[in-house]
């Protein structure tokens, strides 16, 4: 039972630091994925989330060529009131911070910055998105947010 207890909290330890988690028996994982281009572009504009999943993995692929340092493409999910903000702000942070504050708060979820060629994939728990929220999610490489940004529809 104790084992149980220290898993349960450490769940939930993760889940409010907004971090990732190991799946749980129970857990349903549902798969996301979406390409950035060169063209400072998102193949998609909206992303759907049904309300049963408790567990997000989103793989981003970079379909372009140019290195990260001059077009790298990130995948950061926030509330829609915080993105410019948060792409203003991860400016200032520079690349070796993938274009984010440290620990920022206003970011729900966020891959690291990858260039040309490559691909990412992270896992970030549903428990604090509500059904309906208005949720953007962007490219915080500077200047691509004015372009690269859609919307996660949860529920």
């Amino acid at each position: 039972m104790r084992h149980h207890t220290l898993a349960a909290l450490a769940f939930l330890t993760l889940t409010l630091a907004g971090g990732a988690h190991a799946a749980f028996a129970g857990d349903k994982v549902c798969a996301l994925q979406i390409s950035a281009s060169d063209t400072m572009q998102y193949d998609k504009k909206q992303l759907d989330v049904p309300a049963d999943c408790t567990q997000v993995e989103l793989t981003l692929r970079h379909a372009g060529k140019v290195p990260a340092r001059a077009m790298g493409q990130n995948w950061v999910l926030v509330r829609t009131e915080d993105a410019t903000a948060v792409a203003q702000d991860g400016r200032a942070a520079g690349l070796r911070n993938d274009y984010l504050l440290p620990n920022d708060p206003r970011v729900i979820a966020a891959t690291h910055l990858i260039g040309g060629g490559q691909s990412t994939t992270i896992t970030f728990a549903t428990a604090g998105l509500t059904k309906g929220g208005d949720y953007t999610f962007l490219c915080t490489f500077p200047g691509h947010s004015l372009l690269m940004r859609g919307a996660l529809r949860f529920g």
